[in-house]
């Protein structure tokens, strides 16, 4: 397995490489602005692949990669159900995974830093991004942050793990790269606590300054959603109202880009052919079935997904490899429910 932990120092901040090979599919956690092109450097000198990229929470210290590692390399923003953030391609929940080839992370809502805030476990290590620091807990002050919901999330969900469960946090500000979840039961001064009462009142007086960044940050990490009105203009994007009213019409052909998983959870829409996002690059070279399939039928190939992101840079590919009549549905399977589009389970 190829794993990465990388720093910067200005936040505080630890993001994470993972790939089970080289030359493999990558998933990043926790991406800051500035270090980009790091990120890409080491993607290119790995010989891989970013098809995902996942933010824990929406950070207040420093501005996500999110946005712009989609835009240089086309993979998909993921992040949980509650996130205020306007557009990501994928949203999790308590219980899903979130999988790239030959590696799997079990998502867990960890709430009490922020409401939208998830720790990710793989095997022999857990991501907590800023519920549980290394000796230390994430500050429970702003963004809707509770002690009383922080303390079930570390004592009811994280400090349940095995003793030996590496853990990985979002910051460290001392210098310390990981620890394990018998390590932090034992010595983290925070978790000394008797009840939930007390974890209150310890997170209470620690009346900590706000982060430098806050003002900047949370704003900005607001809005990483993928610019989707070019499409419009170009027509070739139909709004949900009229992808319900082409259901069925044989000069269409739905693509469905979302994975098994989601397809599972939220539904299907009739007729709609299966091709998750990251193998629609290959799908539409020549030989490949999407490209075939448009060509043999003539029909107009209408991407969807969740939230209207991965389609609309499945119409951008489709563009480039001379598909140009391609379009999508702008706001995804989301939209299209709102607007009353029927489902199939």
């Amino acid at each position: 397995m190829i794993f990465r932990q990388l720093f910067d120092s200005v936040s505080g901040t630890y993001s994470y490489v993972l790939a089970s090979r080289p030359g493999g599919e990558a998933l990043i956690l926790d991406p800051v602005l500035e270090k980009v092109d790091r990120y890409c450097q080491l993607l290119r000198e790995l010989d891989l692949k970013l098809v995902k990229a996942v933010d824990t929470h929406l950070h207040a210290d420093h501005v996500t990669g999110l946005g712009e590692l989609r835009d240089r390399t086309h993979c998909m923003t993921v992040m949980g159900d509650q996130t205020k953030a306007d557009v990501v391609a994928m949203r999790v929940a308590d219980g899903d995974k979130v999988t790239i080839e030959g590696l799997s992370l079990d998502v867990m809502y960890t709430p009490g830093h922020t409401d939208d805030s998830y720790s990710y476990l793989m095997g022999d290590r857990v991501f907590t991004g800023d519920t549980l620091l290394i000796r230390g807990t994430g500050r429970t002050d702003f963004q809707n942050g509770s002690a009383r919901a922080q303390y079930d999330s570390i004592f009811n969900r994280l400090l349940k793990l095995p003793d030996e469960t590496m853990v990985f946090p979002a910051h460290d500000y001392k210098g310390d790269t990981v620890s394990t979840i018998g390590e932090e039961k034992r010595y983290n001064p925070r978790l000394q606590v008797r009840s939930v009462d007390e974890y209150v009142e310890l997170m209470a007086n620690l009346k900590l300054p706000n982060p430098k960044m806050m003002d900047v940050a949370i704003p900005a990490n607001m809005h990483v959603g993928l610019h989707q009105e070019e499409l419009e203009k170009e027509g070739r994007a139909l709004s949900a109202t009229e992808a319900i009213r082409s259901l069925g019409r044989p000069d269409i052909l739905l693509v469905d880009l979302r994975e098994t998983n989601e397809r599972m959870k939220h539904g299907m829409l009739e007729g709609a052919l299966h091709t998750p996002y990251p193998s629609v690059e290959e799908s539409l070279k020549p030989g490949g079935m999407l490209r075939e399939v448009a060509a043999a039928t003539g029909r107009r190939v209408v991407f969807f997904c969740a939230f209207g992101e991965r389609s609309a840079m499945a119409v951008a590919a489709a563009k480039e490899a001379g598909l140009l009549n391609s379009a999508h549905i702008a706001g995804g399977l989301d939209a299209w429910k709102k607007a009353g589009g029927p489902v199939v389970h």
